[in-house]
């Protein structure tokens, strides 16, 4: 097996969900806060699965040593959480087809080309 492990399941679906629906509260009432006007950026918030596939993510990669994958490793990864949890895998496909999935919705993270420069 050429993939590492990762980190063992953590807890159910309903439960990651629970706590990303927790975190997208927070989004909206830190941007509502600086006084943007929702209408201009809810559609670019990510959706509670995406925000659980991005947990998953984040915590496959801190079990891998903490470095940003590759591309290839990327899909890899977004393709191991959907096989682990089914029930995240219409956001996983989201997430594939998009070419740029880092906090695309956090206007202080600023990714300029495909690689970050």
């Amino acid at each position: 097996m050429d993939e590492p492990s990762g980190p063992h399941r953590r807890a159910s679906v309903e439960l990651l969900r629970a706590e990303a629906a927790d975190e997208l509260a927070a989004l909206v009432h830190e941007r509502l806060r600086a006084g943007e006007d929702p209408w201009d950026f809810m559609e670019e918030l990510p959706t509670i699965d995406e925000l659980v596939v991005f947990t998953l993510r984040a915590e496959h990669i801190e079990a891998d040593g903490g470095l940003r994958p590759t591309h290839a490793r990327n899909q890899r990864l977004l393709r191991q959480i959907a096989a682990e949890y089914p029930e995240l895998t219409r956001a996983v496909w989201r997430l594939i087809g998009q070419e740029n999935t880092h906090r695309r919705w956090d206007a202080t993270v600023r990714v300029i080309g495909p690689h970050g420069r």
